[in-house]
């Protein structure tokens, strides 16, 4: 008997313990990642669109002769696609890609749970590869955003998205982890878009991820997920280097789409300048031979308030050499910069180098 009830005592023990021991491994399976997926996820959208696309039609497209009595008919054709993207606000705004929705005539976003809701494009803006998308609604699950400028190499970055459609399947957003590689990185003018301060992450990339959250490990956004390189094979997918645009600059881009339904990128520097070359500089006895020199300064203009001169040469413009007026157009749009920005000008003036600094003016401001 005695022996009986020292068998059933072990018995709870062992089972207690096994039940103590599974707890234990449930929450050290738990981790900051785990955590962040958890608190980001309910806020990743699936994006389904349809888009017309042209395309030409000619059966003699290869015989020079044939096309030029009979050019190619153009028409036009819907495809569906895809593409994820992020709730950032809890009445239904929703950040992802331009190239995800461009020229889509019809716009639904899923989100995780199954829940579908037509959305609405408040404004696009080509230059930054970025839309922002309405819902109807309220009390929409959203994510907390974080601050890109304070990204450190080396940290956790967790990459969420509908890759290849499959939120449609189980209706839940997919995640690979990565670090963060590379911060700050400048790709200059690519196909009319500007890719500056990028993020870059070995978290996996593949196509579908498109416009979709790259989180921290606190859960918060720090970048929208973009492109990747996907090496010399076509259709090889991520090889472990892919990029976001940080936060910070999206949430700038979302909040003036939001006031203004668009991006408003023309400016005016109030001055009219002509490359200087050397037969130029011979005949006005300027000792250089390169950069812009002012030939004309507006009233009231924001080259009149930097305290430029008729004759002064801009030798370089945010650090960069210019050559000609439309170098110095170029670095203004390189550098993302509108309306109330100021930029940094190297001048010579009579014999000597200084730097002046320009705001730059809404364009009805040079009339």
């Amino acid at each position: 008997m005695i022996n009986k009830k020292h068998d059933i005592i072990a018995l709870i023990f062992l089972m207690f313990g096994w039940v103590v021991g599974q707890s234990s491994i449930n929450q050290n399976r738990e981790n900051a990642i785990t955590n962040a997926i958890k608190m980001a996820s309910p806020a990743v959208a699936s994006i389904n669109v349809t888009q017309v696309r042209n395309y030409s039609l000619n059966p003699f497209q290869r015989d020079p002769w044939f096309e030029y009595f009979f050019p190619p008919q153009v028409r036009q054709r819907e495809v569906k696609g895809s593409g994820s993207g992020v709730v950032i606000s809890p009445n239904g705004y929703v950040l992802t890609n331009n190239h995800v929705v461009e020229n889509a005539t019809k716009i639904i976003v899923k989100l995780p749970g199954g829940d579908e809701f037509d959305a609405e494009v408040v404004g696009v803006d080509m230059i930054t590869d970025l839309a922002l998308l309405k819902l109807e609604g309220s009390d929409f699950p959203f994510v907390n955003m974080g601050n890109s400028d304070e990204l450190i190499i080396g940290e956790w970055a967790i990459a969420l998205r509908n890759p290849f459609g499959l939120f449609d399947v189980n209706q839940q957003p997919t995640a690979t982890v990565g670090i963060i590689s590379g911060k700050d990185l400048d790709f200059g003018l690519q196909s009319g878009k500007v890719f500056q301060d990028m993020i870059q992450t070995d978290a996996a990339i593949n196509p579908g991820n498109s416009g979709g959250p790259l989180v921290n490990a606190h859960g918060e956004l720090i970048g929208i997920n973009t492109f990747i390189f996907t090496g010399s094979n076509v259709g090889q997918g991520s090889i472990g280097i892919g990029f976001a645009i940080p936060i910070n600059r999206a949430r700038r881009i979302a909040e003036e789409l939001k006031t203004k339904g668009h991006i408003e990128r023309d400016f005016s520097t109030g001055l009219r300048a002509q490359p200087l070359n050397r037969k130029t500089a011979l005949y006005l006895d300027i000792p250089i031979t390169e950069g812009v020199i002012v030939t004309d300064i507006m009233k009231d203009s924001p080259a009149e308030k930097a305290q430029l001169e008729y004759g002064d040469v801009i030798i370089a413009v945010e650090n960069e050499k210019v050559l000609s007026l439309e170098d110095i157009l170029d670095i203004v749009e390189i550098n993302d910069l509108r309306p109330g920005d100021k930029i940094k000008l190297r001048i010579w003036r009579d014999g000597r180098f200084f730097n002046r600094t320009l705001k730059l003016g809404k364009l009805k401001d040079a009339r």
